[in-house]
């Protein structure tokens, strides 16, 4: 096990398994920077605290179906280098 998931980490994939749903609100999308910015709250795998900051998306079809305002729950891990939501869906 220990040998696939340093595998896994080293290209770069996100782990989602490991991350903690988080709920946050869509403050900004933009599509033609891939990037969505959540209002949230603290992202413990991260270590990252609640705030406001932008993330890349697994899925780009997800900025086009979140809108401002819009509540969500998401995780998040660091793929390539760089914060990415790796699941979202509207919080109920």
């Amino acid at each position: 096990m220990r040998t696939i998931v340093g595998l896994l980490s080293g290209l770069g994939i996100a782990l989602s398994a490991l991350a903690q749903p988080v709920d946050g609100e869509v403050r900004k999308v933009d599509p033609d920077a891939g990037k969505i910015t959540l209002k949230h709250g603290e992202i413990r795998n991260l270590d990252i605290p609640a705030m406001q900051m932008s993330f890349r998306v697994a899925d780009p079809a997800w900025l086009k179906r979140f809108q401002v305002g819009d509540k969500v729950t998401f995780t998040a891990d660091k793929v390539g280098g760089q914060f990415t939501i790796t699941s979202m869906s509207p919080k109920p």
